[in-house]
């Protein structure tokens, strides 16, 4: 843990920020039918609670999100949270793009103010306070985290060309590889001045990407900061799980239970573990769940409140919380409250409610 407790050493009075938490999270659909996206667990702690406690640790104590699907949980999740930050929300009736969201946010900012702006989806070592630095030395109106990704990949992403002062100069969405003229990206991480809300109406469906960063690169105010450690989002499924490993892996960073090594595997539990419950690769176990005997685990991530039967195998698959699992499953990911009787593989389709 020490990256850490280095994060811990850096603060920034009166700094504020804003988490971008109305997203449906449809790509991680059926996970997110009751749960949304901005409290899908990660190694049993939500995203928007590892959020939380890394903009804690930089010296943030106001944040503010805009909330939509299923926006009364994430409230309550966050209004009485541990780390000493003072939460405040907006319920958005219709969602305004991401743009439009921060506008509805504006008077939590103070004229003059630089503040950050992430995504509820986001994991992230990146060093904001290095990002704050770079953005008020450039004196800019926004700086983007951009992060470098091989180019085979860059077909998947919003692709960012800077000159030598690392201002924007062009964006490429999603471009052919043969096309790229970076293989830098948008993370999605933002650094803004007040002065941004010069840029986006009110009460108008807005974009930063199609409405407001361009508009800013006619004026070349738009900067960038590179972020050299572990990003990624948790917008789809394949990705979702990537994240579990990359931090049995150590490739991201954030508290998290003790990880134990059944000499097989390794996983994090916060259940009693029968002592012949096998363990192979990677998992995760959530609070409260009941777990068989001589039952396997392998690569998978289990919510809260799952009952698992005696002899059960469980591997590539997710299980959601409240679901009752009475039979092997293998590559699936199982929707909340489920009852699973016969053998279910490599499929993703909703099981019935109970």
């Amino acid at each position: 843990m020490a990256k850490l407790e280095e994060m811990d050493n850096k603060s920034d009075k009166n700094l504020k920020a804003m988490i971008m938490a109305a997203g449906v999270g449809s790509r991680l659909d059926p996970l997110t039918k009751y749960v949304p996206k901005p409290l899908v667990p990660v190694c049993n702690r939500p995203v928007m609670e590892i959020l939380l406690d890394k903009l804690s640790r930089i010296g943030v104590r106001d944040v503010v999100a805009n909330t939509y699907y299923l926006a009364d949980q994430i409230i309550s999740a966050c209004k009485n949270n541990r780390y000493g930050i003072n939460f405040d929300y907006i319920k958005e009736e219709t969602l305004s793009g991401t743009a439009g969201g921060l506008k509805k946010c504006q008077y939590f900012f103070e004229q003059g103010e630089d503040f950050i702006v992430l995504s509820a989806d986001g994991l992230s070592d990146a060093d904001l306070q290095a990002g704050l630095d770079v953005h008020r030395k450039s004196g800019a109106i926004a700086t983007i985290g951009i992060k470098k990704i091989p180019l085979s990949e860059v077909s998947h992403f919003g692709v960012v060309v800077t000159d030598d002062d690392g201002f924007i100069t062009e964006f490429q969405e999603k471009p052919k590889i043969e096309e790229a003229k970076s293989s830098f990206i948008n993370t999605g991480i933002y650094i803004f001045n007040y002065k941004i809300f010069d840029f986006i109406p009110a009460d108008t469906f807005y974009d930063f990407a199609k409405n407001v960063f361009p508009r800013l690169l006619s004026c070349r105010e738009i900067n960038t900061f590179e972020i050299k450690d572990y990003w990624t989002d948790i917008g789809t499924i394949d990705q979702y799980v990537q994240s579990m490993h990359d931090l049995f892996e150590g490739q991201c960073h954030f508290e998290h239970g003790k990880v134990e090594n059944s000499g097989e595997g390794l996983y994090i539990s916060e259940s009693n573990i029968n002592s012949d419950v096998i363990f192979l690769g990677h998992s995760t176990i959530g609070k409260n769940c009941s777990i068989g005997k001589n039952v396997t685990i392998k690569d998978s991530i289990i919510w809260d409140d799952v009952v698992i039967k005696d002899n059960v195998v469980i591997e590539n698959s997710i299980v959601a919380s409240g679901a009752k699992i009475n039979s092997n499953l293998s590559s699936v990911v199982i929707a909340a409250n489920s009852i699973v009787d016969e053998p279910i593989k490599n499929s993703t389709e909703k099981l019935l409610i109970f």
